[in-house]
């Protein structure tokens, strides 16, 4: 399975105006035209969390009306669920790779900015302004029918959407943690709130041996968040 859908989406003529994956400008030289979705940064809320969160929103509003399957994740999905902190970077939607192609198409007949990265795994869009990442790999693997059919349909503000299951969120922030990035600081306050929702039996399962996982759920031990492997809390 290629990752950046390089298939053809059936149904497209030589006259369709839409662009596939494989045409995308790479970073640095975006498409699409400035619109109510794209606007100076200087039009935006002030509050950079509300601005991340109605791009969201913007973005969820498109997907949906284009009747694509995807679920919000990353910072985003964790306020969805719960989380009380500040978003402070961007937002992020699972897409499976075969859909990528489509998805990118209504993005940008929509009028938002869509552009392929280097790194092969995603997509990346501007929506007012704040920056969208359409993953289509997480936790080290393809995103599937399965993956989105855990998540649940929560309001986002004031949108209703489709957000990724807690197991699902935890398991792509341990899978991220590397020699060269592991903020245990950042993840802590997110297992803390989402602890009663994951199945940490899976997370364990899921994670194998990797050392970095272990350390952290080994920590979540310590500090009485989880149970230890095989027991109660």
């Amino acid at each position: 399975m290629t990752r950046n859908a390089e298939d053809a989406t059936p149904g497209h003529t030589a006259g369709d105006r839409r662009k596939p994956v494989t045409e995308l400008p790479p970073a640095g030289d975006p498409i699409g035209v400035r619109t109510q979705h794209d606007s100076p940064a200087d039009e935006l809320p002030p509050d950079l969390h509300q601005a991340i969160l109605e791009a969201a929103k913007q973005v969820g509003a498109v997907l949906k009306r284009g009747g694509h399957d995807f679920a919000l994740a990353g910072s985003v999905a964790v306020h969805a669920h719960g989380g009380a902190g500040n978003l402070q970077h961007d937002a992020d939607f699972c897409i499976k790779p075969e859909d990528a192609e489509a998805v990118a198409a209504t993005l940008d007949e929509a009028g938002l900015t869509v552009y392929a990265p280097p790194e092969d795994w995603l997509l990346k869009a501007k929506c007012l302004g704040q920056d969208i990442d359409l993953i289509f790999e997480l936790a080290h693997q393809p995103v599937n029918a399965e993956l989105l059919g855990r998540a649940s349909e929560l309001p986002v503000d004031s949108v209703q959407m489709p957000v990724l299951a807690p197991t699902d969120l935890m398991r792509a922030l341990l899978a991220a943690f590397s020699e060269h990035h592991c903020d245990f600081g950042a993840v802590l306050p997110i297992a803390r709130l989402l602890r009663e929702k994951i199945d940490w039996e899976a997370v364990r399962r899921d994670s194998g041996d990797a050392p970095m996982p272990a350390a952290f759920l080994y920590l979540l031990e310590r500090l009485q968040v989880i149970a230890p492997k095989g027991g109660d809390r």
